[in-house]
């Protein structure tokens, strides 16, 4: 299938209309409507209905979406692998939660660097189904993730505890928060949550990372249940508070892998994240707690 005609066919998705995706792609209007008039023969069914509001995905256009997404990104992937700078040996895509991208896997990446320096890197923000979509369908080398699938052909590793901590902008907050933001830390997050605080109300205000969290609690106030690695800094320049007597929880970062690859530099990859793994574990959490 071609390549630029599923590319075409998510701009228009993206954009909603034929002549955005043109302008996007810096083709004419015509060259859309030939490459989407393809691909719907190609698939033998029709993508888009077409009207004054712009064009909207037919039932098989929404089955086909997460298609397109796999074909392009295995093509982009594919390109970068084989297209590697002179002198790389190899290439790795790694994908992982934002939160994870906070201190630990930037510490992996220059670990990376010093000791595999012909290894390039393809690095990316994820989420869990997103994260094992792409380990399945091998477009992801190494996946790092919260409450990750068992899946055959993968193998999972916990690398280290995160400690959930509830901070607030200002010390004197009462609790229950009106300005309460909740952090979508997952399923066992969540269940800790409701086991403590069984009568919270629904909050008003919901993010699904944690970044988003600290955002806006900066600008607006309020409090959130962050990890400890990502409010470290806030907590020492009095920016951030905890909130006096509320419980930690934790939520385990876990590293998957394809069992099937015996790569050198995978390997030694899965090694580096081990050891920076044993290395957030040997923090002192009642320590990080308490201050």
């Amino acid at each position: 299938m071609d390549i630029e005609q599923a590319r075409t066919f998510l701009q228009v998705v993206a954009i909603g209309n034929f002549q955005g995706a043109a302008e996007k792609l810096h083709v004419t209007q015509s060259t859309v409507s030939a490459r989407i008039q393809n691909l719907e023969r190609k698939l033998g069914a029709k993508l888009f209905t077409r009207g004054k509001q712009g064009a909207s995905l037919t039932g098989a256009g929404q089955r086909f979406v997460r298609h397109a997404q796999t074909l392009v990104r295995t093509a982009d992937i594919a390109r970068q692998d084989v297209g590697l700078p002179e002198g790389y040996s190899g290439g790795l895509t790694v994908s992982g939660r934002i939160a994870l991208w906070e201190n630990f896997l930037p510490c992996w990446v220059a670990w990376m660097r010093e000791v595999a320096p012909s290894i390039s890197l393809r690095l990316e923000i994820g989420f869990e189904q997103g994260i094992m979509h792409g380990l399945v369908q091998n477009t992801l080398d190494i996946g790092l993730m919260y409450t990750p699938e068992s899946r055959p052909g993968l193998g999972q590793e916990r690398l280290f505890d995160e400690t959930l901590i509830l901070v607030t902008t200002d010390g004197m907050r009462p609790w229950p928060d009106p300005g309460y933001i909740h952090v979508d830390w997952g399923t066992e997050f969540f269940h800790q949550f409701s086991v403590h605080f069984p009568d919270h109300p629904a909050p008003a205000l919901s993010a699904n990372i944690g970044w988003i969290g600290i955002q806006q609690l900066l600008m607006a106030g309020g409090s959130a249940y962050l990890p400890v690695r990502m409010v470290r800094t806030l907590l020492a320049e009095k920016r951030l508070h905890r909130v006096s007597n509320s419980p930690h929880f934790s939520v385990t970062a876990h590293m998957v892998y394809p069992l099937s690859r015996n790569d050198g530099f995978l390997q030694q990859a899965l090694e580096g994240l081990r050891r920076l793994g044993r290395d957030e574990r040997r923090i002192s959490i009642g320590k990080d707690v308490v201050n």
